[in-house]
């Protein structure tokens, strides 16, 4: 036995002869007790014997150890005797041996090398590898050291040599400052000596553009179009033509018919060969493939999963046979597998080993033969018999006649089950319902649909009595409050409806309950929907200003009544309104709205008395005057539609918007006189230039074009900002044929309003279709678009001009540049998807233009809708029409869109749903439907009109573009 003791201070002994055991035995059995490397221990009486040092052959008698001998073992890493490898490592940089001490360091032959050939290399080999050694210091070459930057390439870049450069650097840059006055001069005049020298194209004509400025409108108009003469120097394109052979013109008897057709079937049969190879088959039922589909979906999961599922399933059914879930789980799949008999086995043993799981019962019954089904459920209802699902069951095996004898023997057992109640209530006449219900409070008196359903089936006075009683019950229910409140409105007690309200909301205060705002507005809304109307407005009342701030009433009561609105509860909404109003009466949002929601909910009696009672708090707000006038009007009454702004007139002298509805009144009902007159008198009390404007429409219907010229020429006078003077100007030019003057008209106009996109557009569709001047047109465009480089309008005219004149790569150049300018346009980005090719359908452009949020998205979604319509994928467009619609209802050329689609390929219903959306929306823009609108000969027409005319006039394929 030998000891050895380690540097902890323990000492652990080890059973081994010292004569027979070796070094290396002893240090695998250290490592075995100590867990410590055999690398890193040494022995203190190994310094016996230095020369078996390192012999691990040796036995420990060779070093003197004996029985009974203590071992000290000494780890280098504990802190124990190590030796440094000095001699092994790599010296630290800039070492010198010897430094410290006094010594130098010198050089010699063997650290530089040998000046004879290396053994092995021939002369030739040394001579090449000299030069490349030239030729390497050749090129790294530094034109500030010279080759001597070797000198330097190894060694380190420390902290001195850092701050010599920082000096250095600003030693430079404080002789450059000197000198930076000098150098700036010096290098202007090279310049300047250079660009004198070799002038640019456009300064050498900058004189001559200067010029310009004083030439006058018709020199320039005198100025000729410049012709196109890049076709002349273009190569025309070679064109081959292969001869007939002479044998097919010589064989009369060859039909080149038949050769076509003999093609046509070959290629047919080779298309049938490749679709044979697939799978091997070589036909397709139509009929069998959705059956032939779902065997083989069964067939997967039996294939792979059923026998595997089977042998874990019999496991858990084994291990823990009380489990319900592991024998339902195996009964069903049996099922699944088709082994009903087996999985009704399964079920079976489950029902013997879990007797008191009624999901096990269930599932037994389900999977039992129909005249097995009640036995088995019997058998479940003697085990559980307080069991309310095993009940429900059993009744639902009965007829009709027998299934309230089981429900009565279920009540028995399970008295206080409200579910059980629910059922045999349902189930009996109103008389033995109330007898029932009686009963039923008793067993379950904390159910209030219990109590709500006795006092629905009770008498006025027996139902107070029971609601009391469920009151004290129940205190914290508000179902009771509202039932109450409920039955008072039902035996005509409404005055009383609030004071039970009102007293309910504060004894459940008083028991702790939180009143929630949005749940009681709920019970707002179902009282509507049982006609409880009385009810409803008393909840709103007393709950619609709980928990809101005095800041966000007003808010949060606009939000609730919209939310009301949406959800088609309008009494509610009309409620909220109605008390906003109680607090706010001074806001004409609150009543422009409440005035909304009867227009579009209520009755013409109940919209003029909201408006009668606007205009007496807001007597200055011309808007609630013109509505009332407005529904008075369309309501046939335009008498009454007189009175009224006869009133608003008084309330408001020299409302330009009054007179001008005045006008409208009498206008659309054929009293030109008095039309004319209010206009006449609007003018007189300094009108605006809409007034002018009015006055020239109004004489240009009734084709007077002197009078109307006059209007407008002293319109521009008076007005000169307002744009609609002068491009009116220019339209009745344009439609008296004086292009050259409607030219002039709509240039003076662009000098007053050199911002008017209309009037830029104007300009150039004249110049460019009807004076044939393409340069100047394109002039135009471009000198607006320097103007306005963000009116996506100029772009896509100058676009459109391109194509139509068929230059389409510099119409897809300007796309480019304007979708750069402009990505998020909606106009231009349906633009370019409809000038992308159709084939294949360019599905990147739509989807990138879908993502990006853009502005006028309806027009992208409309070029999206087009592309489906003309791929035939009908319900894909009929939903992007609807989606466009709804982004934009007040262009009417998306509309006409839609209902050209629908009838096209809708029904009468959905046809007519499109147009009478549209007559709601009274859509007033859109590029085609304000030309067709605002035509002479439709100046009276309706929307619906209107409609079929502009869809007739647009162009399916591209109405964007062209």
């Amino acid at each position: 036995m030998v000891f050895f003791s380690i540097p902890n201070e323990k000492t652990i002994s080890i059973n081994v002869n010292p004569n027979s055991t070796t070094i290396s035995a002893f240090s695998q059995l250290i490592h075995q007790r100590t867990h410590l490397p055999q690398s890193l221990i040494r022995y203190s009486l190994s310094l016996r014997n230095p020369n078996l040092r390192d012999d691990y052959d040796v036995t420990l008698s060779d070093l003197g150890f004996g029985s009974s001998s203590t071992v000290y073992l000494h780890i280098p890493l504990l802190g124990g005797g190590a030796r440094f490898d000095l001699l092994d490592s790599n010296p630290p940089a800039n070492y010198v041996a010897g430094l410290g001490r006094g010594a130098t360091g010198f050089t010699t032959r063997s650290d530089i090398g040998s000046a004879r050939i290396a053994p092995g290399k021939s002369i030739n080999e040394a001579e090449e590898e000299e030069n490349q050694n030239q030729n390497q210091n050749h090129h790294t070459f530094d034109e500030f050291e010279g080759n001597d930057a070797g000198l330097f390439a190894d060694s380190v870049y420390d902290e001195e040599d850092k701050e010599a450069d920082a000096i250095w650097e600003a030693i430079d840059k404080r002789m450059d400052s000197r000198r930076k006055d000098v150098k700036e001069a010096k290098i202007k005049d090279e310049i300047e000596n250079y660009r004198a020298s070799n002038p640019k194209i456009c300064e050498q004509f900058s004189d001559l553009k200067r010029k310009l400025d004083n030439v006058s409108a018709e020199e320039w108009d005198s100025i000729p179009e410049t012709a196109n003469y890049s076709r002349q120097k273009k190569k025309k394109r070679f064109e081959s033509f292969v001869p007939v052979p002479d044998s097919v013109i010589l064989d009369k008897s060859l039909d080149l018919t038949a050769v076509g057709e003999g093609r046509g079937t070959l290629l047919s049969l080779k298309l049938d060969e490749c679709s044979h190879s697939f799978s091997g088959k070589a036909s397709v039922d139509p009929k069998g493939y959705l059956t032939e589909l779902k065997t083989l979906e069964a067939e997967v999961p039996d294939v792979f999963h059923v026998n595997r599922s089977r042998v874990l399933l019999k496991s858990v059914t084994m291990s823990n046979p009380k489990n319900p879930n592991g024998w339902i789980a195996a009964a069903r799949l049996e099922e699944r597998a088709g082994n009903l008999k087996v999985a009704r086995v399964r079920i079976q043993r489950g029902c013997e080993e879990c007797p008191k799981e009624e999901d096990v019962w269930i599932e037994a019954c389900r999977l039992a033969k129909p005249e097995e089904k009640k036995a088995v459920i019997a058998r479940g209802v003697k085990q559980i018999p307080n069991s309310v699902k095993l009940w429900l069951e059993a009744s639902a095996l009965e007829d009709d006649a027998r299934k309230s004898l089981v429900l009565r023997r279920g009540l028995e057992n399970v008295p206080d089950s409200v579910r059980l109640w629910k059922t045999f209530v349902d189930m009996v006449n109103e008389e033995d319902a109330v007898v029932l219900l009686h009963r039923a409070v008793e067993c379950c008196p904390l159910d209030v649909e219990l109590w709500l359903a006795l006092a629905r089936l009770e008498t006025y006075e027996n139902t107070k009595k029971l609601l009391n009683k469920a009151r004290v019950t129940l205190p914290r229910e508000r179902g009771i409050w509202i039932t109450a409140a409920k039955v008072e409105e039902a035996n005509g007690n409404t005055d009383k409806v609030g004071t039970v309200i009102e007293k309910g909301l504060k004894d459940l205060q008083s028991e702790g309950v939180v009143i929630n705002r949005e749940r009681w507005i709920e019970e707002a809304e179902a009282c509507e929907r049982t006609g409880a109307v009385a009810t409803c407005k008393a909840i709103i009342e007393n709950v619609i200003g709980f928990n809101v701030e005095e800041q966000d009433r007003k808010r949060t009561w606009v939000a609730d009544a919209e939310e009301c609105e949406k959800r088609s509860s309008i009494e509610t909404a009309r409620a909220i309104y109605a008390h906003a109003l109680t607090v706010f009466l001074s806001k004409k949002s609150i009543w422009i709205q409440a005035a909304d929601l009867e227009r579009s909910h209520g009755s013409r009696e109940s919209l003029d008395a909201v408006l009668r009672k606007a205009v007496l708090y807001l007597p200055q707000v011309e808007a609630l005057w013109l509505m009332g006038a407005k529904e008075k009007w369309l309501a046939g009454d335009v008498s009454a539609a007189r009175v009224i702004l006869e009133e608003a007139n008084a309330a408001i002298p020299n409302s330009e918007e009054i007179w001008l509805a005045a006008f409208k009144l009498e206008f659309e009902n054929k009293e030109l006189e008095r039309a004319r007159m209010i206009l006449g008198k609007a003018r007189e009390r300094g009108g605006t230039g809409r007034v002018w404007m009015k006055s020239a429409v109004f004489e240009r219907e009734l084709g007077n074009v002197e009078e109307e010229r006059r209007l407008l020429e002293e319109g521009v006078k008076r007005f000169p900002k307002f744009f609609k003077l002068w491009l009116m100007l220019g339209q009745l030019e344009e439609r008296l044929n004086h292009l050259v003057q409607a030219k002039r008209v709509y240039s003076s106009g662009l000098n007053h309003c050199p911002q008017c996109i209309p009037l830029c557009l104007s300009l150039a569709d004249l110049v460019e279709k009807k004076l044939n001047g393409l340069n100047k047109a394109r002039v135009i465009l471009t000198n607006a678009r320097k103007r306005c480089p963000k009116e996506d309008e100029l772009w896509l005219a100058a676009i459109r001009i391109e194509l139509r004149h068929g230059n389409k790569k510099e119409a897809e150049r300007l796309m480019s540049k304007a979708l750069q300018e402009l990505p998020k346009s909606g106009i231009l980005l349906a633009a370019d998807i409809e000038m992308a090719p159709q084939c294949p359908l360019p599905k990147m452009k739509i989807k990138d233009a879908l993502k990006k949020n853009c502005v006028k998205e309806g027009y992208v979604t409309a070029s999206v809708a087009k592309i489906f319509w003309r791929e035939r994928k009908v319900d894909k467009a009929r939903k992007y029409f609807e989606r466009t619609v709804k982004l934009n209802p007040d262009n009417g050329d998306f509309w006409a869109l839609y209902y050209k689609f629908e009838v096209q390929h809708g029904s009468e219903e959905r046809q007519k749903e499109v147009l009478n959306r549209c007559v709601v929306s009274e859509p007033k823009h859109g590029e085609k439907w304000q030309a067709v609108s605002k035509a002479l000969e439709n100046s009276h027409q309706s929307v619906e009109v209107i409609l079929k005319k502009v869809a007739i006039a647009l162009n399916r394929e591209g109405h964007i573009l062209t």
